[in-house]
Protein backbone atom coordinates (compact mmCIF):
# COMPACT_ATOMS: atom_id res chain seq x y z
CA UNK A 1 0.00 0.00 0.00
CA UNK A 2 1.42 3.38 -1.01
CA UNK A 3 1.80 6.05 1.65
CA UNK A 4 -0.09 9.30 1.02
CA UNK A 5 2.10 12.32 0.23
CA UNK A 6 1.34 15.59 2.00
CA UNK A 7 1.40 18.84 0.05
CA UNK A 8 4.04 21.42 0.93
CA UNK A 9 3.02 24.95 1.95
CA UNK A 10 4.16 26.26 -1.46
CA UNK A 11 1.96 23.72 -3.26
CA UNK A 12 -1.04 24.63 -1.09
CA UNK A 13 -0.55 28.34 -1.81
CA UNK A 14 -0.31 27.64 -5.56
CA UNK A 15 -3.61 25.73 -5.45
CA UNK A 16 -5.35 28.52 -3.54
CA UNK A 17 -4.15 31.11 -6.03
CA UNK A 18 -5.50 28.96 -8.86
CA UNK A 19 -8.93 28.72 -7.19
CA UNK A 20 -9.04 32.48 -6.71
CA UNK A 21 -8.16 33.05 -10.39
CA UNK A 22 -10.85 30.59 -11.55
CA UNK A 23 -13.54 32.53 -9.68
CA UNK A 24 -13.06 35.49 -11.97
CA UNK A 25 -15.67 35.85 -14.72
CA UNK A 26 -14.33 35.95 -18.25
CA UNK A 27 -16.61 37.48 -20.88
CA UNK A 28 -16.06 36.30 -24.46
CA UNK A 29 -17.84 38.01 -27.32
CA UNK A 30 -18.96 35.36 -29.78
CA UNK A 31 -21.55 37.45 -31.58
CA UNK A 32 -19.18 38.26 -34.42
CA UNK A 33 -17.56 34.84 -34.68
CA UNK A 34 -18.41 32.83 -37.79
CA UNK A 35 -17.01 29.61 -36.27
CA UNK A 36 -19.49 29.40 -33.41
CA UNK A 37 -22.89 27.89 -34.06
CA UNK A 38 -25.63 27.04 -31.53
CA UNK A 39 -26.35 23.34 -30.98
CA UNK A 40 -29.56 22.01 -29.40
CA UNK A 41 -29.27 18.44 -28.21
CA UNK A 42 -32.14 16.25 -29.36
CA UNK A 43 -32.95 18.18 -32.50
CA UNK A 44 -33.66 16.33 -35.73
CA UNK A 45 -31.07 18.12 -37.86
CA UNK A 46 -27.85 16.22 -38.54
CA UNK A 47 -26.16 19.12 -40.32
CA UNK A 48 -24.46 20.37 -37.18
CA UNK A 49 -22.68 17.04 -36.82
CA UNK A 50 -22.24 16.39 -40.53
CA UNK A 51 -24.73 15.39 -43.21
CA UNK A 52 -23.86 11.68 -42.90
CA UNK A 53 -24.01 11.28 -46.65
CA UNK A 54 -22.58 7.75 -46.49
CA UNK A 55 -25.24 6.69 -43.96
CA UNK A 56 -27.94 7.95 -46.32
CA UNK A 57 -26.40 5.80 -49.05
CA UNK A 58 -26.42 2.80 -46.73
CA UNK A 59 -30.12 3.41 -46.05
CA UNK A 60 -30.95 3.59 -49.75
CA UNK A 61 -29.20 0.29 -50.39
CA UNK A 62 -30.99 -1.26 -47.41
CA UNK A 63 -34.37 -0.12 -48.77
CA UNK A 64 -33.64 -1.92 -52.05
CA UNK A 65 -32.41 -5.08 -50.41
CA UNK A 66 -35.25 -5.21 -47.89
CA UNK A 67 -37.68 -5.60 -50.79
CA UNK A 68 -36.14 -8.99 -51.59
CA UNK A 69 -36.73 -10.08 -47.98
CA UNK A 70 -40.45 -9.27 -48.11
CA UNK A 71 -41.17 -10.29 -51.72
CA UNK A 72 -41.30 -14.10 -51.17
CA UNK A 73 -43.67 -13.60 -48.24
CA UNK A 74 -45.96 -10.97 -49.72
CA UNK A 75 -45.80 -12.28 -53.32
CA UNK A 76 -45.87 -8.66 -54.49
CA UNK A 77 -43.21 -5.98 -54.71
CA UNK A 78 -43.50 -3.62 -51.70
CA UNK A 79 -42.52 0.02 -52.10
CA UNK A 80 -39.90 0.96 -49.50
CA UNK A 81 -38.70 4.54 -49.08
CA UNK A 82 -35.83 5.65 -46.87
CA UNK A 83 -36.00 8.98 -45.04
CA UNK A 84 -33.24 11.26 -43.80
CA UNK A 85 -31.78 10.18 -40.45
CA UNK A 86 -32.99 11.97 -37.32
CA UNK A 87 -31.23 12.58 -34.02
CA UNK A 88 -33.21 12.34 -30.78
CA UNK A 89 -32.74 11.12 -27.25
CA UNK A 90 -33.71 7.50 -26.75
CA UNK A 91 -36.55 8.57 -24.44
CA UNK A 92 -37.91 10.89 -27.14
CA UNK A 93 -37.80 8.10 -29.69
CA UNK A 94 -39.57 5.63 -27.37
CA UNK A 95 -42.29 8.21 -26.71
CA UNK A 96 -42.87 8.59 -30.48
CA UNK A 97 -43.70 4.91 -31.11
CA UNK A 98 -46.35 2.55 -29.75
CA UNK A 99 -45.67 0.74 -26.49
CA UNK A 100 -46.22 -2.67 -28.14
CA UNK A 101 -43.70 -3.18 -30.94
CA UNK A 102 -41.34 -5.84 -32.19
CA UNK A 103 -37.87 -4.75 -31.04
CA UNK A 104 -34.88 -6.75 -32.28
CA UNK A 105 -31.61 -5.93 -30.53
CA UNK A 106 -28.34 -6.84 -32.27
CA UNK A 107 -24.70 -6.10 -31.57
CA UNK A 108 -22.57 -4.40 -34.21
CA UNK A 109 -19.35 -6.27 -33.51
CA UNK A 110 -16.88 -3.99 -35.31
CA UNK A 111 -18.10 -0.89 -33.43
CA UNK A 112 -18.92 -2.72 -30.19
CA UNK A 113 -22.36 -1.20 -29.88
CA UNK A 114 -26.04 -2.15 -30.17
CA UNK A 115 -28.42 -1.68 -33.09
CA UNK A 116 -32.20 -1.67 -32.67
CA UNK A 117 -34.64 -2.78 -35.38
CA UNK A 118 -38.32 -1.98 -34.79
CA UNK A 119 -41.34 -3.33 -36.69
CA UNK A 120 -45.00 -2.54 -35.91
CA UNK A 121 -47.32 -5.48 -35.06
CA UNK A 122 -49.75 -4.53 -37.84
CA UNK A 123 -47.11 -5.11 -40.49
CA UNK A 124 -46.09 -8.42 -38.90
CA UNK A 125 -49.73 -9.57 -39.02
CA UNK A 126 -49.88 -8.69 -42.74
CA UNK A 127 -46.63 -10.59 -43.38
CA UNK A 128 -47.88 -13.65 -41.48
CA UNK A 129 -51.22 -13.76 -43.28
CA UNK A 130 -49.59 -13.41 -46.70
CA UNK A 131 -46.84 -15.93 -45.89
CA UNK A 132 -49.43 -18.61 -45.10
CA UNK A 133 -51.51 -17.94 -48.20
CA UNK A 134 -53.89 -15.24 -46.97
CA UNK A 135 -54.72 -11.92 -48.56
CA UNK A 136 -52.89 -8.67 -47.90
CA UNK A 137 -55.26 -6.54 -45.87
CA UNK A 138 -54.77 -3.99 -43.14
CA UNK A 139 -54.97 -5.59 -39.68
CA UNK A 140 -56.65 -3.59 -36.92
CA UNK A 141 -57.10 -3.86 -33.17
CA UNK A 142 -54.73 -3.56 -30.23
CA UNK A 143 -52.98 -6.41 -28.46
CA UNK A 144 -50.08 -7.13 -26.16
CA UNK A 145 -48.39 -10.25 -27.58
CA UNK A 146 -47.57 -12.06 -30.80
CA UNK A 147 -48.90 -15.49 -31.78
CA UNK A 148 -46.53 -18.45 -32.16
CA UNK A 149 -47.00 -18.25 -35.93
CA UNK A 150 -46.06 -14.57 -35.93
CA UNK A 151 -43.02 -15.36 -33.78
CA UNK A 152 -41.77 -17.74 -36.49
CA UNK A 153 -42.27 -15.10 -39.20
CA UNK A 154 -40.45 -12.52 -37.04
CA UNK A 155 -37.44 -14.86 -36.83
CA UNK A 156 -37.32 -15.26 -40.61
CA UNK A 157 -37.75 -11.54 -41.30
CA UNK A 158 -35.25 -10.42 -38.65
CA UNK A 159 -32.53 -12.67 -40.01
CA UNK A 160 -33.24 -11.53 -43.56
CA UNK A 161 -33.17 -7.85 -42.60
CA UNK A 162 -29.93 -8.27 -40.64
CA UNK A 163 -28.34 -9.87 -43.71
CA UNK A 164 -29.66 -7.03 -45.88
CA UNK A 165 -28.24 -4.44 -43.48
CA UNK A 166 -24.81 -6.11 -43.46
CA UNK A 167 -24.79 -6.13 -47.27
CA UNK A 168 -25.81 -2.47 -47.32
CA UNK A 169 -22.78 -1.49 -45.22
CA UNK A 170 -20.22 -3.45 -47.22
CA UNK A 171 -19.11 -0.53 -49.45
CA UNK A 172 -18.46 1.65 -46.40
CA UNK A 173 -17.05 -1.01 -44.08
CA UNK A 174 -17.75 -4.70 -43.49
CA UNK A 175 -19.91 -5.28 -40.42
CA UNK A 176 -21.33 -8.30 -38.65
CA UNK A 177 -24.54 -8.25 -36.61
CA UNK A 178 -25.06 -10.69 -33.76
CA UNK A 179 -28.64 -10.93 -32.53
CA UNK A 180 -28.77 -10.31 -28.79
CA UNK A 181 -32.48 -10.64 -28.03
CA UNK A 182 -35.97 -9.40 -28.72
CA UNK A 183 -38.50 -7.37 -26.74
CA UNK A 184 -42.06 -6.19 -27.31
CA UNK A 185 -41.98 -3.17 -24.99
CA UNK A 186 -39.62 -0.20 -25.20
CA UNK A 187 -39.34 -0.13 -21.38
CA UNK A 188 -37.36 -3.39 -21.52
CA UNK A 189 -35.25 -2.59 -24.58
CA UNK A 190 -32.10 -1.58 -22.72
CA UNK A 191 -30.14 -0.33 -25.71
CA UNK A 192 -28.84 2.92 -24.17
CA UNK A 193 -29.79 5.23 -21.33
CA UNK A 194 -32.88 7.32 -21.96
CA UNK A 195 -31.03 10.64 -22.17
CA UNK A 196 -28.45 9.41 -24.69
CA UNK A 197 -28.70 10.47 -28.33
CA UNK A 198 -29.63 7.98 -31.03
CA UNK A 199 -29.75 8.17 -34.84
CA UNK A 200 -33.09 6.97 -36.23
CA UNK A 201 -33.21 5.72 -39.81
CA UNK A 202 -36.84 5.31 -40.87
CA UNK A 203 -38.22 3.33 -43.81
CA UNK A 204 -41.83 3.58 -44.97
CA UNK A 205 -43.25 0.35 -46.44
CA UNK A 206 -46.26 0.79 -48.72
CA UNK A 207 -48.51 -2.10 -49.78
CA UNK A 208 -51.56 -1.90 -52.06
CA UNK A 209 -54.72 -2.29 -50.02
CA UNK A 210 -52.91 -2.26 -46.68
CA UNK A 211 -51.71 1.33 -46.30
CA UNK A 212 -48.20 2.03 -45.03
CA UNK A 213 -46.07 1.08 -42.03
CA UNK A 214 -42.74 2.30 -40.72
CA UNK A 215 -39.66 0.20 -40.01
CA UNK A 216 -36.88 1.86 -37.98
CA UNK A 217 -33.18 1.13 -37.51
CA UNK A 218 -31.81 2.89 -34.43
CA UNK A 219 -28.08 3.43 -33.86
CA UNK A 220 -26.77 4.96 -30.61
CA UNK A 221 -24.76 8.05 -31.50
CA UNK A 222 -21.83 6.74 -29.48
CA UNK A 223 -21.79 3.57 -31.58
CA UNK A 224 -21.29 5.46 -34.86
CA UNK A 225 -19.07 8.22 -33.45
CA UNK A 226 -15.76 6.38 -34.16
CA UNK A 227 -16.59 6.35 -37.91
CA UNK A 228 -18.14 9.84 -38.11
CA UNK A 229 -15.57 10.92 -40.70
CA UNK A 230 -16.39 7.93 -42.92
CA UNK A 231 -20.12 8.60 -42.55
CA UNK A 232 -19.63 12.17 -43.77
CA UNK A 233 -17.53 11.08 -46.75
CA UNK A 234 -18.93 10.98 -50.26
CA UNK A 235 -18.53 7.27 -50.79
CA UNK A 236 -18.90 6.29 -54.43
CA UNK A 237 -20.32 2.79 -54.43
CA UNK A 238 -20.23 0.49 -57.41
CA UNK A 239 -23.85 1.11 -58.39
CA UNK A 240 -23.74 -1.28 -61.33
CA UNK A 241 -22.54 -4.10 -59.09
CA UNK A 242 -25.10 -3.07 -56.50
CA UNK A 243 -27.92 -3.17 -59.06
CA UNK A 244 -26.68 -6.48 -60.43
CA UNK A 245 -26.71 -8.00 -56.96
CA UNK A 246 -30.19 -6.64 -56.40
CA UNK A 247 -31.42 -8.06 -59.71
CA UNK A 248 -29.89 -11.45 -58.95
CA UNK A 249 -31.56 -11.56 -55.55
CA UNK A 250 -34.86 -10.46 -57.09
CA UNK A 251 -34.63 -13.14 -59.77
CA UNK A 252 -33.82 -15.80 -57.20
CA UNK A 253 -36.76 -14.73 -55.02
CA UNK A 254 -39.18 -14.75 -57.98
CA UNK A 255 -38.00 -18.13 -59.24
CA UNK A 256 -38.60 -19.66 -55.79
CA UNK A 257 -42.26 -18.63 -55.63
CA UNK A 258 -44.35 -21.86 -55.56
CA UNK A 259 -47.08 -22.20 -58.24
CA UNK A 260 -49.97 -24.68 -58.46
CA UNK A 261 -50.10 -26.57 -61.79
CA UNK A 262 -53.10 -28.66 -62.84
CA UNK A 263 -54.09 -30.60 -65.97
CA UNK A 264 -57.66 -30.65 -67.25
CA UNK A 265 -58.19 -34.10 -68.78
CA UNK A 266 -61.87 -33.76 -69.49
CA UNK A 267 -65.24 -32.45 -68.34
CA UNK A 268 -67.96 -35.12 -68.22
CA UNK A 269 -71.57 -33.97 -68.63
CA UNK A 270 -74.30 -35.49 -66.45
CA UNK A 271 -77.96 -34.72 -65.84
CA UNK A 272 -79.15 -33.61 -62.43
CA UNK A 273 -81.22 -36.79 -62.08
CA UNK A 274 -78.23 -39.08 -62.67
CA UNK A 275 -76.07 -37.01 -60.33
CA UNK A 276 -78.61 -37.35 -57.47
CA UNK A 277 -78.47 -41.15 -57.83
CA UNK A 278 -74.68 -41.35 -57.58
CA UNK A 279 -73.27 -43.45 -54.73
CA UNK A 280 -69.86 -44.63 -53.59
CA UNK A 281 -68.43 -47.16 -56.01
CA UNK A 282 -70.18 -45.84 -59.12
CA UNK A 283 -68.06 -45.20 -62.20
CA UNK A 284 -68.50 -41.99 -64.16
CA UNK A 285 -67.54 -42.45 -67.83
CA UNK A 286 -65.36 -39.67 -69.21
CA UNK A 287 -63.83 -39.00 -72.58
CA UNK A 288 -60.29 -37.65 -72.37
CA UNK A 289 -59.78 -34.74 -74.69
CA UNK A 290 -57.20 -35.05 -77.42
CA UNK A 291 -55.58 -31.84 -76.23
CA UNK A 292 -55.04 -31.68 -72.47
CA UNK A 293 -55.17 -28.17 -70.99
CA UNK A 294 -52.44 -27.34 -68.46
CA UNK A 295 -53.31 -24.56 -66.01
CA UNK A 296 -50.96 -22.48 -63.83
CA UNK A 297 -52.76 -20.97 -60.83
CA UNK A 298 -56.10 -21.82 -62.58
CA UNK A 299 -55.10 -19.92 -65.73
CA UNK A 300 -54.66 -21.90 -69.03
CA UNK A 301 -51.03 -21.78 -70.15
CA UNK A 302 -50.38 -24.82 -72.38
CA UNK A 303 -52.04 -27.62 -74.30
CA UNK A 304 -50.45 -31.03 -74.30
CA UNK A 305 -50.83 -34.72 -75.04
CA UNK A 306 -51.17 -37.54 -72.52
CA UNK A 307 -48.34 -40.04 -72.44
CA UNK A 308 -46.14 -42.16 -70.20
CA UNK A 309 -42.53 -41.77 -69.02
CA UNK A 310 -40.73 -44.43 -66.95
CA UNK A 311 -44.02 -46.07 -66.03
CA UNK A 312 -45.63 -42.85 -64.86
CA UNK A 313 -48.32 -40.75 -66.49
CA UNK A 314 -46.98 -37.61 -68.16
CA UNK A 315 -48.05 -34.77 -70.41
CA UNK A 316 -46.08 -33.62 -73.43
CA UNK A 317 -46.40 -29.83 -73.80
CA UNK A 318 -47.23 -28.96 -77.39
CA UNK A 319 -48.53 -25.40 -77.54
CA UNK A 320 -48.51 -22.31 -75.35
CA UNK A 321 -51.84 -20.54 -75.07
Amino acid sequence: MMASKKLTSDEVNALMEGLQDSSKTVNIDVSSSDDVRPFAFGEDDLSLMGDYYALRQVNERFARQARTVFLPMLRIQPRITSFAPEVKTFDEYCASIDAFMNLNISRLEELRGPVLLTMPPKFISILTAAFYGGTITSAGGTRAEFTSTEERVIELVSQGLNDALMNSWRDLMPISLIEQGREVNTQFASVVDGNELVIICSFVIQLPGAGSDTLDIVYPLQTLKPIATQLRSRVQSDSSQDNLSWREMMEKAVLNIPLNISALLGQPVMSVGNMTRLKIGDVVPMMINEGVTIKVEDKPFFTGEMGEVAGKSAINLQKRL
